[in-house]
């Protein structure tokens, strides 16, 4: 057992050693303190040190940058003072020539004054002196001016000629030259066949024997068919054929195929009849709206409203003197765009303007006026864009050529109409534009006789030779082809060659 006294002495131990440790730490912590304020003495006698010097470079940079900034600001100040004189000098200077001006401008003004006084007393000289050379001639100066043109046209007459003709060789030969190599190229570039389509309006019959059906009892097979398509359907003695007449070209397409596929089927009846009828209007129908749409395909023409696609489409079953009027309608729109491109005109434009221009030939038959009039109506309603109205108008000169366009599709029209082959003009009519164009020629005084040739493309003019000088033939052939122009109907162009021959006769005895 441990015993009272000698846990007494533990306890005092105890006590001791922590007595002896708390002194010796106190004792410790104060050397550490004693070496941390040395240390931060020394510390702050460095950094005073430090700012000192800090300070005095510092007044000193700021002395050297104000030395400087006084001496730059000295130099600018004699800059300035330079620049002041240079002004004032150019003030002066300025000051000295607007003074000048404003002289001069008055001396001007007063020498103007004089100048227009001195005008006016020459025009009133001049005014009398005329007045006494009128009173004098016994002429007018607008009679005078006449007679002394006379005068000098007289003398001078064949000098006039010769420049005359070297003139309008020179700028004809030019002018023929560019435009046949417009032409020539606008047709090479669109070789299309001349070969066109011509509605049949006879439906052949494989025996005789048919045309009593297609007549029926008492005649209702062919009242049918006449009062179902609007046309005449004519049954005669001629072998083999039934004629078919109307003067609308779809109706008489749509009873043409309405009768082959009777023919075909063998049954003409009343209610067979109806039905291909109906057939055939849907057959023709999706004809007319696909052949408009392959005509806007084949050109590149877009944005048409398709009532209107519909109407062009019609232009497949009409012909105007043998020629398919759809396939002259695109002739005439890709001659007018390669036109247009080789003249610098707008090839769009040029291009529908040369389709729609005969678009009133769809229904020319249902309404009253010319395809123009007609044309320009449907355009309008259809919203068409006004410069194609413009550009299609004039096609035949009926109106004046607002747009270079317009000439251009006037071109076309002809190039296309006249080409070999295009069109089919009966005899009659033929030979009577000849007779027209020969008769209007002799109708001239100091013509002694005039020919049509080349199929009434030119026509060749003899005049009198003591009735008419050089000078006066020229004007005639003008006049001849200005009369032409005003009072005929031909496609193309017709050359007016005037022909004055003089001959001299002595006999020797």
């Amino acid at each position: 057992m441990i015993t009272i006294l000698e846990l007494l002495v533990a306890i005092l131990g105890l006590v001791g050693g922590s007595v002896l440790g708390y002194l010796a730490r106190q004792t410790i912590a104060r050397q550490q303190v004693g070496t941390i304020e040395a240390k931060l003495e020394k510390l702050t006698t460095q950094a005073r040190q430090g700012a000192k010097e800090t300070v005095l470079k510092a007044k000193e940079q700021a002395n050297n940058l104000l030395e400087e900034v006084k001496k730059e600001e000295k130099e600018r100040r004699t800059q300035l003072r330079g620049v002041e004189q240079k002004l004032e000098r150019k003030e002066q200077f300025l000051d000295h020539k607007t003074a000048e001006l404003e002289n001069q401008v008055k001396t001007l003004q007063v020498k103007s004054e004089k100048i227009r006084g001195l005008e006016a007393e020459i025009l009133k000289v001049r005014d009398e002196e005329l007045k006494k050379l009128e009173d004098v001639s016994h002429l007018s100066q607008d009679e005078a001016k006449k007679e002394i043109l006379s005068l000098v046209e007289k003398d001078h007459q064949e000098e006039i000629l010769e420049r005359l003709k070297k003139l309008e060789k020179n700028g004809l030969e030019d002018l023929e030259r560019r435009a046949k190599d417009i032409i020539i190229l606008a047709i090479q570039r669109y070789a299309a066949s001349q070969a066109a389509e011509v509605s049949s309006t006879t439906v052949s019959l494989p025996s005789d024997e048919l045309k009593g059906r297609v007549i029926g009892k008492e005649g209702r097979n062919i009242k049918t068919l006449e009062k179902l398509t609007g046309v005449e359907i004519i049954v005669d003695e001629t072998p083999g054929i039934v004629v078919i007449s109307g003067f609308d070209p779809i109706r008489r397409q749509i009873a043409k195929l309405s009768l082959e596929k009777l023919i075909q089927d063998g049954r003409i009846q009343p209610a067979k009849i109806e039905e291909a009828v109906e057939l055939a209007r849907s057959e023709i129908g999706k004809k007319i709206q696909e052949a408009g749409e392959a005509a806007c395909y084949d050109t590149g023409v877009v944005g048409l409203d398709p009532k209107l696609v519909r109407i062009l489409g019609r232009l497949c079953f009409r012909t105007s003197y043998g020629q398919n009027v759809l396939l002259h309608s695109l002739e005439v729109a890709h001659l007018s765009a390669a036109i247009a491109a080789e003249v610098g005109a707008n090839v769009e434009l040029a291009k529908k303007s040369g389709l729609l221009h005969d678009i009133g030939k769809a229904v020319d038959h249902q309404i009253e006026g010319s395809h123009i009039e007609i044309g320009k109506m449907i355009l309008d309603k259809y919203n068409v864009a006004p410069e194609v109205i413009k550009a299609m108008q004039a096609h035949h000169g009926d109106y004046p050529h607002e747009i270079v366009e317009s000439i251009i599709v006037q071109a076309a029209d002809a190039i296309s109409s006249a080409r070999p082959g295009a069109r089919k003009d009966t005899l009659e009519a033929y030979l009577k534009r000849l007779r027209e164009l020969e008769d209007l020629a002799v109708s001239f005084p100091g013509i002694e006789k005039a020919y049509a040739i080349q199929a009434g493309r030119e026509v060749r003019v003899f005049v009198r030779p003591e009735e008419l000088d050089d000078l006066s033939t020229r004007r005639l052939a003008k006049q001849i082809a200005d009369r032409i122009q005003e009072e005929l109907n031909y496609p193309g162009e017709i050359k007016v060659t005037a022909i004055r021959e003089m001959r001299v006769i002595e006999y020797a005895r």
